[in-house]
């Protein structure tokens, strides 16, 4: 038997410090000081008898017999959990998910996902970063993320995606903001009421610019911000006309803040998933984003 030669915590220790780059941010990430996770890495070594990394001004860099180990350390971590899985404790499961979504999703059905999160994983905590989704995917890529909830379109790859659907975008605004228009109107009546919409980069805004261009219409009054929650309170100040996803003014609309006006024009829908790097994360990564989709489904069951 080799249950004395190393332990899960050790191998722990070697995927994080491999990830993360640092025996610093490892620590931080386990919970732990750094000194315990040198302490792990050097028992490793010693029990095996290979040098695992090189050690460089703060960095580290993995030898080639220390790659080759990582990546079974990956799937012994992965077999433990499954283990787990089999025996029906998710309460077992302590660790830390690093998640970032969008500030639609922040603003509508985050809690309720959160809350169905912490029913699962109980002992599971969550390092929660609200951005734009190009920042996300950023992060993502970098490692810096364990899942993202995020728009498209993406600028980089993920092997683990979960389709959450689309959400329509619709013009809004104060019955003062709206006065004079009927029926269905166009975009250009609505310019010289001012615009709030999506920060700059998005494809929103993008979009909204190509359309205003193909049709040379004035720019100057639209509004971008980084902020959707702010133009959601800037049209309820009736400081213009809102184009934002509608499930995000849903509230508004039902309790008279704001109106929808027709218009023979919108966006694209916005596309959501939930992605994540299935080589690199814990099995239980890839069902909390299973997760989200549930949650989405139940919600729209409930609203139907």
């Amino acid at each position: 038997m080799i249950g004395n030669v190393f332990n899960l915590k050790q191998l722990e220790a070697l995927v994080w410090v491999a990830d993360l780059g640092t025996f610093r941010k490892a620590a931080a990430h386990l919970n732990t000081t750094q000194p315990n996770i040198s302490s792990r890495i050097a028992g490793l070594e010693t029990s095996l008898g290979v040098v695992l990394m090189q050690r460089d001004a703060g960095s580290v860099r993995l030898t080639s017999k220390g790659e080759d180990i990582l990546q079974e350390a990956r799937k012994i971590l992965w077999q433990a959990e499954q283990i787990i899985a089999v025996a029906e404790r998710p309460d077992l499961i302590e660790d830390r998910l690093r998640l970032g979504v969008t500030e639609l999703v922040a603003s509508t059905w985050l809690h309720t996902y959160l809350r169905r999160l912490k029913d699962v994983y109980p002992s599971v905590s969550v390092e929660l970063t609200v951005d734009l989704s190009r920042n996300l995917d950023r992060d993502l890529s970098a490692r810096m993320l364990d899942l993202t909830i995020q728009t498209a379109p993406f600028a980089s790859k993920a092997s683990g995606v979960i389709e959450l659907g689309t959400f329509e975008y619709a013009w809004v605004g104060t019955q003062e903001s709206l006065d004079g228009l009927s029926g269905q109107v166009n975009v250009a009546d609505l310019i010289p009421r001012s615009v709030l919409t999506h920060a700059r980069n998005t494809q929103a805004y993008s979009e909204l610019v190509a359309y205003a261009d193909m049709r040379s219409l004035p720019t100057t009054r639209f509004v971008p911000s980084n902020s959707m929650a702010s133009c959601v309170q800037m049209a309820i100040n009736g400081l213009g006309v809102a184009l934002l996803p509608r499930s995000l003014v849903e509230n508004d609309l039902a309790k008279g803040r704001l109106q929808e006006v027709k218009v023979d024009w919108t966006p694209a829908p916005l596309r959501f998933a939930a992605r994540y790097q299935a080589e690199r994360v814990a099995n239980y990564v890839a069902h909390s984003a299973a997760l989200a989709a549930e949650v989405l489904g139940d919600l729209k069951d409930k609203n139907s």
